[in-house]
């Protein structure tokens, strides 16, 4: 593909870009796709960390990833397919267990061991999440309205505005404690138990330094439940093959309508002249032109890194200046010889179908704020809350006949360390800790462990350019999400210099393995593009 013939350059084959991508080609634009790395994928992938051993190395589970993308790329076509999980969440108590299944009256029976009242109110709360993550995967689709926008966007508004008027009066005032309340100020009125709050309340702080009494972690609950597979609101699947398998897939799409990708070509530097973009320099010394340049970069590393911030209105460097970044995330994988033995968890078929979705150390939600205390202390937690999965039990492709791979997702760690330790030094250390909190529950575990692969905040941020090791590109706290993602006035995609478009999770929804921002940062260049404004 000669530089005359593209229209389009995207920054970063992620997801999101690969999705941008795929929808620009689809439109009729000639897509060049460029990726620092020596692999796609970004942080959906899949990789091999010990011989014979794959899993996915950042994100891990799928639910948020929007329907319409999968029939619109065909992904099924080009390879992906979707491992559907029994459902529910195990959860490790010392001494006990807690399983909750898809099935109300068995999640019921679960819950009342601990507390009969809290059995009794589940089914309200489930059906109040389940309405509420309906609603919010509506608003997720759709591209905000601007701050100063037009016709277009006062549209938007209404028609957003429409879906909040038709939930009844009770669902529109829990929606509104949902968007500004804490999670445990939600779970406490609730609920009377810790298992059940410690359950929940981990979905507050997936990615979110916060304690559980930091107002607006309701809302990381919410955006962790608008996903769906098969219809079925909140419910996940594994990706066989692991994550790799779905930007594959956008891979293979992108080629078939010929989207050029090339890999180790990191973009130094987006050239604008007189306010408009006119393509991008490489690392290497590469320049290639297009009209169009999608970064699906942290918005920081686009203003900042690539284009110069006095390129910008000054209110916008102020805001972008400010933009918070850190979410405390601890990344593992461990390949395993043999299936882990949780002390109160038997090996039969319940209990197998139990260990197949999502086994969490999270016992309560003091056990989650003296993480956070902890990390905001020395760095790391003593105890970590942790989320683990087990793929082989679905997916025996990741290791060889009768071994496993977990993944674990820890929360909380400091991007920056006090009294100037390194992440380098001490992450051996720090993982060491991790083992010793899953050991706890369950006395195989260490001596199974053959393999392991540690991606500290720090490693998340150099392989990744996520600044802060923020998994969202940025937090999702109450003045980062919506129509001030990444920032006021700069919700709809379109950024301050003209042909640059934000196509990845620094934009609405935010973070997620979702490909919604690429899906609409493509709509709305197609849109600027058909009105001949680039």
């Amino acid at each position: 593909m000669s530089d005359t013939a593209i229209d389009a350059i995207v920054i970063g084959a992620g997801h999101n870009g690969l999705a941008c991508a795929a929808y620009l080609a689809r439109g009729g634009l000639k897509v060049r796709v460029l990726e620092r790395r020596n692999v796609i994928g970004g942080a959906v992938l899949t990789e091999e960390f010990h011989p014979g051993y794959r899993n996915s190395v950042f994100s891990y589970l799928v639910s948020l990833l929007d329907r319409d993308v999968m029939t619109d790329l065909e992904l099924e076509k080009h390879g992906l397919t979707l491992l559907h999980r029994p459902g529910g969440s195990l959860s490790l108590l010392p001494g006990a267990h807690m399983y909750l299944p898809r099935d109300t009256a068995a999640a019921q029976k679960a819950i009342a061991k601990f507390s009969k009242a809290d059995a009794q109110v589940y089914p309200a709360f489930e059906d109040m999440l389940g309405d509420m993550g309906e609603l919010v995967r509506g608003i997720a689709k759709d591209i905000p309205p601007n701050f100063g926008g037009g016709w277009s966007d006062i549209w938007r508004l209404v028609k957003q505005a429409n879906a909040f008027r038709r939930l009844s009066p009770e669902r529109q005032i829990e929606l509104s404690e949902l968007m500004t309340m804490s999670i445990g100020d939600v779970l406490d009125r609730w609920f009377e138990s810790d298992p059940i709050k410690g359950l929940y309340g981990f979905e507050g702080i997936i990615g979110n330094y916060a304690t559980a009494y930091t107002p607006g972690t309701a809302y990381v609950l919410l955006h962790h439940v608008f996903g769906e597979i098969d219809g079925r609101t909140g419910a996940w699947a594994y990706a066989k093959g692991g994550m790799g398998a779905i930007t594959q897939s956008m891979a293979s799409y992108c080629e078939s309508l010929g989207v050029e990708i090339l890999t180790d070509a990191g973009v130094a530097k987006v050239v604008v002249e007189n306010g408009k973009s006119t393509g991008v320099v490489l690392e290497d010394g590469r320049e290639f032109s297009a009209r169009i340049v999608a970064s699906n970069t942290h918005p920081q590393v686009l203003f900042g890194q690539l284009i110069d911030q006095a390129d910008t209105p000054p209110a916008f460097q102020q805001r972008i200046a400010a933009y918070k970044s850190e979410s405390a995330t601890f990344r593992m994988n461990v390949a395993l010889s043999e299936l882990p033995r949780f002390d109160s968890v038997e090996h039969d078929e319940q209990g197998l179908a139990a260990m197949q979705n999502t086994i969490d150390i999270c016992p309560s939600l003091d056990y989650m704020n003296q993480a956070y205390d902890d990390a905001k202390s020395h760095g790391w937690a003593n105890k970590p809350v942790i989320s683990m999965c087990i793929p082989t039990l679905l997916d025996d492709s990741l290791a060889p006949e009768g071994c496993h791979v977990m993944s674990l997702f820890c929360q909380h760690f400091r991007r920056h360390l006090p009294d100037g330790q390194s992440w380098d030094e001490v992450k051996e250390q720090v993982a060491d800790a991790v083992i010793d909190t899953v050991a706890a529950y369950s006395p195989n575990f260490r001596a199974s462990i053959v393999g392991r692969q540690i991606n500290s905040p720090l490693d998340i941020e150099r392989k990744l350019n996520m600044l802060g090791g923020d998994i969202f590109h940025g937090k999702l706290s109450l003045d980062q999400i919506f129509s001030l993602r990444p920032v006021g006035g700069y919700a709809d995609h379109r950024m301050p210099v003209k042909g640059v478009y934000l196509c990845g999770s620094g934009a609405h929804p935010g973070g997620g393995v979702s490909g919604i921002p690429g899906k609409n940062a493509a709509t709305v260049i197609l849109k600027d593009h058909k009105r001949g404004v680039l």
